[in-house]
């Protein structure tokens, strides 16, 4: 039954038409950034002031992002969440390492220039390979999962930002970044560490922010991007999800398993974060050797995003179908308050 809300607003809804599509909330903002911009290119100078600044202002909307989010992340997280959300995260960010390093050798930091891989670059990489999707992470281990593996989060949101994409660029032995540069990108998510941890109330408030301001930042994003160059990322974009679900997927479901888990709770991190696709451009803001590869790295970062949103939970699920009993049979409590949800 309609609610007088609903018939008010003759029924539509929004928000729950951009949630079915996978990564909504970050990839139909960005598409219609990208529209406006290859359509109506000259649109923020013509009206200026908010909307041009709206136009050109991804940073510092992902600057209040991750002051946000760091607040939600809780230094006292039990040791089970400490051991299984650490190992995620290493094995995760250590493949992207790996990958980063042999990609940086055979392609440094420009991107492929022309044939059936235009647009791939060490960058894109590194930043689809990096980045968890939180939101999906956490839906899948509610629904197949050990309610203890959902704080695991907590510490995987450490991958949040474009921190450990310049680490992991840096150990490829690509154009390095100053360590002022890497500080300032990790600052603002410690401050929102810090305010989280000193005042619980500060948590709840500055967490409730985190998924409003995802359109938002993502919008500002695609309006950088050529809508005539997206069509490229159409198999690439397949490809490169494909290959983020199994390559980190399998070493992803062995480290869970010795760690005491099932193995579900690896599959369920072999996703890319929506806000991944906002790295390429903070990168290539902070050095500019990575200025060419940085749209087309976010046209594929998108289209990983879309990609493993799909195939993510369908590996979830036949994971949990053939691994997913306790092996102990304990009864588990929950460990841990979640998260707020992240694209």
């Amino acid at each position: 039954m309609a609610t007088e809300a609903d018939k008010d607003l003759g029924g539509i809804r929004i928000k729950r038409a951009i949630e079915r599509v996978p990564g909504g909330m970050m990839v139909v903002p960005l598409l219609i950034g990208a529209v406006i911009a290859t359509l109506f290119p000259t649109t923020p100078k013509v009206f200026g002031s908010f909307t041009g600044a709206l136009f050109t202002g991804a940073l510092p909307i992902l600057a209040v992002f991750y002051v946000c989010m760091g607040a939600s992340i809780d230094f006292r997280a039990t040791p089970y969440i400490v051991k299984k959300g650490g190992t995620l995260l290493v094995v995760k960010v250590g493949i992207a390492m790996i990958l980063g390093v042999i990609f940086g050798r055979l392609l440094g930091e420009a991107p492929i220039g022309a044939g059936l891989f235009a647009g791939l670059s060490t960058l894109a990489i590194v930043a689809a390979m990096n980045d968890t999707n939180g939101g999906l992470y956490m839906a899948l281990m509610g629904q197949y999962g050990r309610p203890r593996d959902v704080g695991a989060y907590t510490i995987m949101c450490l991958e949040s930002g474009p921190f450990l994409t310049m680490v992991t660029l840096g150990v490829a032995g690509l154009s390095a970044f100053p360590w002022q540069t890497m500080v300032g990108s990790i600052l603002p998510l410690l401050v929102g560490m810090l305010l989280g941890n000193l005042d619980r109330e500060m948590r709840a408030f500055l967490g409730r922010a985190v998924p409003v301001m995802i359109p938002f930042f993502a919008f500002a994003l695609g309006t950088g991007l050529d809508l005539t160059k997206i069509w490229q990322a159409g198999l690439l974009g397949l490809g490169l999800g494909v290959a983020v679900t199994v390559l980190t997927g399998i070493p992803l479901f062995f480290a869970d398993r010795l760690t005491g888990g099932t193995g579900v709770a690896g599959v369920a991190a072999s996703s890319t974060a929506g806000n991944a696709a906002a790295v390429p451009a903070i990168i290539a803001a902070a050095n500019p050797a990575y200025a060419e590869a940085a749209a087309p790295a976010t046209v594929l970062v998108a289209a990983t995003v879309v990609v493993t949103a799909i195939l993510t939970p369908l590996a979830t699920a036949w994971t949990a179908k053939h691994f997913g009993e306790p092996a102990d049979g304990a009864v588990e409590p929950a460990e841990a308050a979640p998260v707020p949800e992240r694209a």
